[in-house]
């Protein structure tokens, strides 16, 4: 008995949904940049900051969100867990420094140290995300969408989770939510780090694997209607202590929820044979168990029949297809024994297989990917950006809740956008940037209904947009790693997620604020609110100090116009890599059919 409940325990141990329950929890507190809006007011008015000063932290920030080369270097040198402590390492002491800072227990930094500061405690941010994708990808080859888009959604509602517990934690002053987002996620990263890791996943296949998901969404719909429904009744009500500790309750029960599957596969499931993911073409699996010389043999044909193959091969049904390929490659054998047919070696990797990082670079592929990211998810980030003054320029006065919004509707983009792009490839075998160039063009229409400004179009450009920047999350990383690869998937992605900071800082920091200061100065000019040239040379000194403010659709109609037109540019080169690629994914997943 003892001995059968060892076993047990062990094999839940080595679930590969308990590392993908314990990715999610991991992510549901690791995206402490979305949090930054909570956390500035108390940095601002602590160290007498001007908004010039306070935006500085806010680009040191973004940074740190995407610049992750060396956690991708070090997932490939350490393991899982090692790059875990570092990330948990950087989030305490970059956030807890400021914290003494703000709390006056350290002497105050100069902006540049408070920039790099921010910096190291955000980048730990790029630890968690690398260390959860890796692992998870690897434990669930053919169902990255789904778990892509799970994960990155979890980050992404994790600043309204953490708001929440702070809420119920109801601290003295404010300066404590940045104690608590340096400590917490810490805290939550090192109880985790060593269950994140692959288990060997591909070869734990379960037909209960659909239920399983199927479980997962409705969780993670329930958790986002119930986020929504909360952060509403607190913002329109006043809400006792008591009932807020309730709904925190409430949420964590929501978060524990997913732990059930793997106790039910490990403990309450009789133990049996799970079937292996395949990943391999039948034609190649057959040569699988020969040496290595015959194995190395096999990969230059079949790279010899990539290129014989007519293309009217890759049209037909994939018994068929996979028939004629096999009947090629036995006659490319035949006739590369024979002498007759001098097979060229190949110089690097094809699509589907492992590339590092510098072999992806050279690839046209990798670069439509990262353009079109840069275009389209840049757009989105521009609207989140300036969320704020849109609302106050189209005569909201509550901007909380438009910034609440959005990040449900992140949300639930990120779980949707790998939910529909799995479909597409497991069902169709039709290449999965095709649902990027779909959340592009809802982005485009999204930013339209913003530069029209007509009534309610800031909740239906909010809901668009939302939808469609969260897809970009779940979608480009799944997509990457089935063209490029598992072995550096850490290096690809984190390199993918400059296009997000380059995106922003073009189109936010030079042509959104740019259009917007000249509208302000139109409107300011026709309402005699700058200082005549009569005027006295101190009022006019004053007058230049204050900020303009600019007010209805025209503050943002070209600047929404512009973005739209991005979305359409990206759109188009989304589908230019889903003609690219059709192969690839015919090849990956069209035995699905058979």
């Amino acid at each position: 008995m003892m001995g059968r409940s060892k076993e047990r325990f062990q094999a839940f141990v080595n679930n590969r949904w308990l590392v993908f329950v314990a990715a999610m929890w991991i992510q549901s507190c690791a995206g402490v940049g979305y949090i930054f809006g909570s956390i500035s007011p108390v940095i601002k008015s602590s160290l007498n900051y001007n908004q010039r000063q306070l935006s500085r932290l806010g680009v040191a920030k973004d940074l740190g969100d995407s610049v992750g080369f060396l956690a991708g270097s070090l997932s490939e040198i350490l393991p899982l867990w090692g790059a875990l402590l570092v990330g948990a390492l950087l989030n305490l002491i970059g956030y807890g420094w400021v914290w003494l800072i703000v709390t006056g227990r350290l002497p105050v930094l100069p902006l540049w140290a408070m920039c790099v500061l921010i910096f190291v405690g955000n980048n730990g941010e790029t630890y968690f995300n690398t260390a959860a994708l890796v692992s998870c990808v690897q434990n669930f080859p053919k169902s990255r969408g789904p778990v892509v888009g799970i994960l990155k959604g979890f980050a992404g509602l994790s600043g309204a989770i953490l708001t929440q517990i702070y809420t119920m934690i109801n601290f003295p002053d404010q300066a404590s939510l940045i104690f608590m987002v340096a400590v917490g996620p810490a805290m939550v990263v090192i109880a985790l780090m060593f269950i994140i890791r692959p288990v060997g996943g591909h070869r734990q296949v379960r037909p209960s694997d659909g239920l399983s998901f199927t479980f997962i969404y409705s969780v993670c719909l329930l958790l986002a209607a119930y986020l929504m429904g909360v952060m509403l009744l607190e913002d329109l009500v006043s809400v006792s202590h008591a009932l807020v500790t309730v709904f925190t309750l409430i949420l964590f029960f929501l978060l524990f929820i997913p732990i059930v599957i793997p106790i039910v596969l490990s403990f309450c499931e009789e133990p049996r044979c799970p079937a292996e993911e395949v990943l391999l073409p039948k034609a190649e699996q057959q040569e699988a168990g020969k040496s290595e010389k015959d194995g190395q043999e096999q990969e230059v044909i079949f790279s010899e029949v990539e290129d014989e193959k007519p293309k009217e091969v890759d049209l037909l049904p994939a018994s068929e297809r996979q028939k004629r390929i096999a009947q090629l490659q036995v006659k490319l054998f035949q006739a590369a024994a024979e002498g007759a047919v001098r097979v060229k070696r190949r110089r690097g990797p094809h699509r589907g297989e492992d590339f590092t990082l510098m072999q992806a670079l050279i690839k046209a592929d990798f670069w439509l990917i990262f353009f079109s990211l840069l275009l389209g998810s840049g757009s989105g980030l521009t609207v989140i950006d300036n969320l704020g003054q849109m609302s106050q320029s189209l005569g909201y006065d509550n901007t909380h809740i438009f910034v609440s919004m959005i990040s449900i509707w992140n949300f639930l983009g990120r779980v949707g956008g790998g939910y529909f792009s799995e479909i597409i490839v497991r069902d169709h075998a039709y290449p999965r940037p095709v649902a990027i160039a779909v959340a592009q063009l809802v982005m485009a229409f999204g930013h339209v209904f913003f530069a029209m400004g007509w009534t309610g179009a800031m909740y239906i450009g909010t809901l668009l947009i939302g939808l469609g920047y969260g897809a970009h999350w779940a979608i480009v990383p799944a997509a990457a790693s089935e063209l490029f690869g598992l072995k550096k998937f850490g290096a690809l992605y984190n390199f993918l997620t400059l296009a997000n900071p380059a995106g922003s800082l073009v189109f936010s920091g030079v042509i959104a604020s740019s259009i917007y200061d000249r509208e302000a100065e139109k409107q300011a000019q026709q309402h005699h609110i700058q200082p005549l040239i009569s005027g006295s040379i101190l009022s006019g000194m004053f007058a230049q100090d204050e900020p303009l403010k600019c007010e209805g659709s025209v503050c943002f109609f070209l600047t929404s116009m512009i973005m739209s037109g991005f979305c359409v540019i990206a759109a188009v080169l989304s589908m230019i890599l889903v003609y690219r690629t059709r192969t690839v994914y015919a090849h990956l997943y069209g035995k699905s059919h058979t």
